[in-house]
């Protein structure tokens, strides 16, 4: 009987050891992991990818977008920006993809150590100037085809985007990126140039060999037109010879009229369009109806904006999700 004082006393301890773990706060866990690393923070999926190929085992990456959010309706909560702060390197898309960016950086203090990366930095954007009044075209029975390619029917619903943000959508720009998050990444940590220099020698080589078979597959094919839900491909139409008809406009929620799926549905049966594009984050319910009305099926093509939570969890990537959209491309395109 004695003894059991002893056996309460160890009780005790071990909960307060078990509760101390289980307060620990998430950022605390998150510090802890970066510790020794270069820790950076991404403003989507994309750039989160690249960074931890070329970065390796030398960076900590916090992507800010969740697993499942389409980042065209995300913004940053105050922890958010903290931890941006708290970070060596902050990467984001740029061409006004992010909103919330410029706000937030004329905020920083001066002596600030972040270093700030705009990683569409050096692509030539696509302007949006000619989509303004896409949609008089459209009231007048005709599409409006802009230098880029693209076609657009509602122009009149958009943000006042002046250029198409989605610079990631060509392996071509993302060659672009890779090589500015890496000039970063040797800033931020030059004692291990090397090392960075290697890791996107290696990924560079799979990033070029995606544009190649882009480039090589996609010139063979016979058409040329792909209808999509979202307008988040211009700039793979652009270097890819392709040209893209779009139901919403740059971002997913402008939505179109409906003399918009009208023409859009005469414009698939008089060029013999077989599929219609929708993406995994946002409804396929116009996509699937305009399909419906064209006699045509759909196929999945993915603006690669963010990861599904199932995406995540088998391990998907930027180029392992690029593969697919280019066989889907040539199953449509033949």
């Amino acid at each position: 009987m004695r003894s059991r004082p002893v056996y309460m006393l160890i009780a005790a301890v071990l909960f307060i050891v078990v509760l101390s773990a289980c307060g620990t706060s998430g950022a605390e866990k998150e510090r802890q992991a970066a510790e020794g690393k270069v820790r950076i923070i991404t403003s989507f999926f994309p750039l989160a990818d690249f960074a931890r190929n070329i970065g390796g085992e030398r960076v900590y990456v916090s992507n800010l977008v969740p697993s499942g959010v389409e980042p065209h309706d995300w913004s940053p909560k105050s922890r958010d920006m903290e931890n941006i702060a708290e970070g060596q390197l902050f990467l984001y898309n740029g061409a006004g993809f992010e909103g919330w960016v410029d706000d937030f950086l004329s905020t920083m203090p001066k002596d600030s150590k972040l270093i700030t990366v705009e990683a569409s930095k050096g692509i030539s954007l696509i302007s949006a100037e000619e989509e303004e009044h896409a949609d008089e075209h459209a009231e007048e029975g005709n599409t409006h085809s802009d230098s880029a390619g693209n076609v657009n029917h509602n122009s009149e619903h958009e943000h006042d985007l002046s250029t198409d943000p989605h610079t990631w959508s060509s392996p071509a720009s993302a060659l672009i990126m890779g090589e500015n998050i890496k000039n970063a990444l040797v800033k931020a940590d030059p004692a291990h140039q090397g090392e960075y220099e290697e890791n996107w020698a290696s990924y560079k080589e799979k990033l070029t060999s995606l544009h190649e078979q882009f480039k090589t597959k996609l010139a063979a094919t016979v058409k040329k037109d792909i209808v999509v839900s979202h307008h988040a491909f211009g700039y793979l139409c652009r270097d890819y010879g392709l040209r893209q008809v779009s139901i919403m406009g740059l971002s997913p929620d402008a939505e179109p009229r409906g003399q918009d799926l009208l023409e859009i549905a005469k414009f698939v049966k008089e060029h013999k369009v077989k599929y219609i594009f929708f993406e995994e984050l946002v409804s396929d319910q116009l996509a699937r109806t305009l399909a419906s009305e064209a006699d045509a099926d759909t196929l999945v093509l993915n603006p690669v904006e963010g990861l599904t939570e199932e995406q995540e969890q088998s391990g998907e990537d930027y180029i392992s999700i690029m593969e697919v959209n280019l066989q889907n491309l040539l199953k449509a395109l033949q």
